[in-house]
C-alpha cells in the first residue's frame, strides 16, 4: 500500500475517533476515506472557498411541463444533494481542488444527507453549520429534451451571516480563490468578496439565482460567469446566441469586471477580458439532464484558474466539465473527475 494512502487511513481513523457531536439531528460528522484521501492529496494547494447553498433536490421527470393548471403525469421521482453552493464545491473538488465549503444545513432528515455528499467527494465540510430550520430545498422539473423549471426554498441557506464571514476571513491567508452565487444573503456575499479582494483572493462570482444586487460586488469580482438569463438581467439585452454572448462578455468587461464569461450551455461558451476573448464550441455529448451543468462549469473553472491557466484554458477545460455533467441524471451525482475531463478534452 503507498505511503500515502496508510497515511489517510490512519488520519481517517484518527478524524472519526475525536469527532464531535453537531446537532440533535446531525450527530457526528463522518469522515469517508475518499474525504481524507482527496484533502490528503491536495494538503499543499491553496484552498478554493465555496460559499453558497446547500440543498436537497426533488425531482420529477415528465415528457413537458405543465401548463398553469394542468397536471402531468411524470415518468420518475429522484432525490438528491444539490444547491449551487454544494454543486460547485463539489465539482471543484473533483477536478483536483483543495476545496473548503462554507454554508448551513437544516436540523432535519435532509442535514446529515447533504454533508454526507460533499464529504464522499472530497469536500471539506468544518465550516458547514446546523441552523434550527429546514435544509435548503429545490422542486425541479426536468422534461424530455433535458431542460428544466426550478423552485428553490432558501431554508437554513436564508441563516448564514456574521458567523460564516469570519470562517471565511479566518482562513483568505490560505486560499487562492472564492467562490460566490446569490443563494445566501446578498450583503454576506458582499462583505466577504471586499475582503477576499483586499486580500488578492481570486473571487469568481456566479450571479444566479437573479436577484438584485450592488454594483459594488461586481468591483469585487475577478470572474463572473453568468448563463444567458443571468446576463440579460445584467447587461438588458436578450443573449441568445453567439454575436450575442460577445457583446454581453465585452458589455461586462466594461463595467469593469476583469473577466467574463458567458455560459451559452448546449451552444458553448464566450470568454472575454482586457487581452484576449473567444469562443469555446460545444463538445459533442448525449444530453440527458442538465441540472447542475453550470455548477459543473464553475467548479472546474476554479480549479483551472488557480493552477494559473488562461481564461481560454480554464474556459475549455470548464466546458469539458459542463458537457459532461448532462450525461447524467442528478446535480453533485452527476459532476465530473478531473481524469474524465482530461479524457473529453
Amino acid at each position: 500500500m503507498p505511503l500515502r494512502q496508510i497515511i489517510a487511513c490512519v488520519l481517517y481513523r484518527v478524524m472519526q475517533a475525536f469527532d464531535e457531536p453537531r446537532s440533535p439531528m446531525v450527530v457526528c460528522k463522518t469522515y469517508s476515506y475518499q474525504n481524507i484521501k482527496h484533502r490528503f492529496n491536495t494538503m499543499y494547494q491553496k484552498q478554493i472557498i465555496v460559499l453558497g447553498g446547500i440543498n436537497m433536490d426533488l425531482v420529477a421527470l415528465s415528457p413537458r411541463f405543465p401548463a398553469p393548471g394542468e397536471t402531468v403525469v411524470g415518468s420518475q421521482f429522484l432525490t438528491y444533494p444539490g444547491g449551487k453552493g454544494a454543486n460547485q464545491a463539489v465539482a471543484a473538488a473533483r477536478s483536483g481542488g483543495n476545496t473548503l465549503m462554507v454554508g448551513r444545513v437544516g436540523n432535519d432528515e435532509f442535514g446529515p444527507k447533504l454533508l454526507e455528499a460533499l464529504n464522499l467527494s472530497g469536500v471539506n465540510t468544518d465550516n458547514i453549520e446546523v441552523s434550527d430550520v429546514s435544509s435548503g430545498i429545490a422542486l425541479i422539473l426536468i422534461d424530455d429534451s433535458a431542460q428544466n423549471q426550478i423552485i428553490q426554498v432558501l431554508g437554513a441557506n436564508e441563516t448564514c451571516g456574521s458567523s460564516e464571514e469570519e470562517k471565511i476571513s479566518a482562513v483568505l491567508d490560505s486560499s487562492s480563490t472564492l467562490m460566490l452565487q446569490l443563494e445566501v444573503s446578498i450583503n454576506l456575499s458582499l462583505d466577504v468578496a471586499r475582503k477576499a479582494h483586499q486580500n488578492g483572493v481570486t473571487v469568481i462570482l456566479d450571479p444566479s439565482p437573479v436577484r438584485p444586487f450592488p454594483n459594488e460586488l461586481l468591483s469585487y469580482c475577478s470572474v463572473i460567469t453568468p448563463n444567458e438569463t443571468d446576463a440579460e438581467a445584467l447587461i438588458g439585452f436578450p443573449v441568445t446566441n453567439r454575436e450575442a454572448a460577445e457583446k454581453a462578455a465585452h458589455a461586462l468587461v466594461a463595467k469593469g469586471i476583469s473577466n467574463a464569461i458567458i455560459k451559452l450551455g448546449e451552444h458553448g461558451a464566450f470568454y472575454a477580458n482586457t487581452n484576449e476573448s473567444g469562443y469555446i464550441p460545444p463538445f459533442p455529448v448525449k444530453a440527458i439532464d442538465s441540472v447542475g451543468a453550470g455548477d459543473a462549469f464553475n467548479g472546474a473553472l476554479a480549479v483551472s484558474l488557480s493552477e494559473n491557466n488562461s481564461l481560454s484554458e480554464a474556459t475549455r477545460f470548464a466546458s469539458a466539465a459542463g458537457a459532461l455533467a448532462v450525461t447524467k441524471i442528478g446535480a453533485q451525482d452527476a459532476m465530473p473527475t478531473r481524469s474524465e475531463i482530461e479524457n473529453l478534452l
